[in-house]
């Protein structure tokens, strides 16, 4: 959301591109012959950001690294992970909000010393228990474009226990997350985390079904420099509310964001951040067997909304018995539960305007489970695969990966990765029909060994929407966790510019 342009008046044209936050290079509009069409060229430095992983004692967390190979890239990189109380070069007091001092990295005290040894192969690492920092990694030259670092935790008991997942985020300015909650059941935080050398400050903003809830204690929270932060959102306001929607802006600096959302009966799982706001929306890979699944909707604007509801199928795009459309008042946070609507098949919930578009923010909170057994993950609208898209930690079991075209069909290639301790990549096309979600079988690693990560290219046709689902029983419940794969951006449209002396004379 924060872009930065730079004119070039003479001279050859500059990259330095950070995921999230890219220079360019631009010709002068000085009547000059019009520059040439845009070169897609890889980004040569990316920042991710990994939020505090548990505050339970019972949690294990892996953390999985990877690059996928990217043509046109030579030369050497590097990619590493820091906790985050260790990353200032600049003078800051490598103290936690407790006032301790920061610990090094090593498996020892929490914090991975995770350095990957070359794109196309995962690295991992693994922490145990409470103390489990957040972290801030770096990726340069041929480890940037597309490097992606996945989070999972799992929490054998206790509030929020079951599977966690995310992919560390890139740092930006703004974020939307519908589908957070302040209800007596549910412990949910938003974790902030800065990678700059100077203190960032943000805002945050909660809207529930009433509209903007009352709350002064949300503003200006300062996120000191190179530090995370988890705010309890119980504690901005008295308030309890089973569902809201939490808006983060940045007043100063940039942050990486995204919502834990705990709960005492159901599990829980990481919220990240919804897609930007638009009148159309995909959120894509509802698991076969939910059995509840419950939209969330925002709309920001002063209008209201109105969407059609629809759910990709294996067959194609049907409309939920009872549930065609959904009213989504301005500035109120909205809500349709859909009940079991994948019914034992494939699907993702497409979202279009019924007349004029009004930009809207959207998530899915989804069960799994019966009785007291029961697990939740999140599923936000997300942006298309694109050019590529990658999630890594996946295993030989328990790895769903899930496709939908909702408007056209389209062919997609997507690649298995060498595992972390051994195996070949493989790779499969596959045909994704207009308006269906298709679970494919994905092309496991030949002889793997660890985990491996999974990269998904656009081939042709329409826009694709991607998910991952990762499973795992543990005493009977089915814990699971969901990440979506918009583009990774790993690379950056770079226009060629040329000298123009006349500019000098004027």
């Amino acid at each position: 959301m924060n872009r930065t342009t730079l004119s070039l008046i003479a001279g050859a044209t500059a990259l330095a591109a950070v995921t999230g936050f890219a220079a360019l290079s631009s010709p002068d509009a000085s009547g000059a012959d019009p520059a040439k069409a845009a070169a897609q060229r890889p980004v040569e430095r990316t920042t991710l950001l990994c939020p505090a992983p548990s505050q339970s004692d019972l949690a294990d967390t892996a953390y999985t690294s990877f690059t996928p190979v990217t043509q046109g890239v030579s030369g050497t990189g590097s990619a590493e992970l820091k906790a985050a109380a260790e990353q200032s070069e600049s003078g800051a007091s490598g103290k936690d909000k407790k006032g301790k001092k920061g610990k090094k990295a090593s498996a020892k005290s929490g914090t991975p010393g995770l350095t990957p040894k070359k794109p196309g192969t995962p690295a991992t690492a693994e922490a145990s228990g409470a103390d489990a920092p957040a972290l801030i990694g770096t990726a340069q030259g041929t480890f940037a474009p597309g490097w992606t670092v996945q989070q999972t935790t799992e929490v054998a008991a206790g509030n929020g226990r079951g599977l966690q997942g995310v992919d560390c985020t890139a740092p930006d300015t703004e974020f939307w997350f519908p589908g957070a909650s302040t209800a007596a059941d549910r412990t949910d935080y938003v974790h902030l985390t800065n990678p700059d050398d100077s203190a960032a400050v943000a805002d945050i903003e909660l809207y529930g079904k009433d509209g903007a809830v009352k709350s002064t204690v949300g503003e200006g929270i300062t996120v000191p420099p190179h530090a995370g932060e988890p705010i309890l959102l119980s504690t901005l306001t008295d308030d309890r509310q089973d569902n809201l929607t939490v808006h983060v802006t940045v007043r100063s600096g940039r942050v990486g964001a995204a919502v834990q959302a705990l709960d005492q009966k159901l599990g829980g799982d990481w919220l990240p951040a919804a897609a930007d706001p638009a009148p159309s929306l995909v959120l894509p890979g509802i698991p076969k067997d939910a059995v509840s699944v419950r939209l969330v909707a925002f709309t920001p604007g002063g209008s209201d909304a109105d969407l059609k509801v629809r759910l990709a199928s294996p067959a194609g795009l049907i409309t939920p018995a009872g549930n065609e459309t959904l009213h989504v008042k301005s500035g109120l946070t909205s809500v349709l539960d859909l009940g079991d609507v994948t019914r034992g098949e494939a699907g993702s919930l497409v979202l279009t305007p019924t007349d004029r578009a009004v930009p809207v923010v959207a998530a899915l909170r989804v069960v799994r489970g019966k009785g007291d057994q029961q697990e939740t993950a999140f599923i936000p609208a997300t942006a298309a695969v694109g050019t590529r898209a990658t999630v890594a930690d996946n295993s030989d079991k328990g790895t769903t990966l899930s496709l939908t075209a909702p408007t056209a069909s389209a062919q997609v290639k997507v690649t298995a990765s060498a595992g972390s301790q051994g195996g070949a990549a493989a790779t499969q096309t596959y045909t994704i029909k207009a308006g269906t979600t298709q679970d494919v079988q994905i092309p496991v690693p030949s002889g793997l060994k660890g985990t491996y990560a999974l990269t998904v290219e656009q081939v042709s046709g329409g826009p694709v929407y991607a998910s991952r689902m990762l499973a795992a029983t543990e005493d009977g419940v089915p814990g699971f966790t969901i990440q979506t794969l918009p583009n990774d951006r790993g690379t950056v449209a770079v226009p060629e510019a040329d000298e123009d002396l006349a500019v000098l004379q004027k």
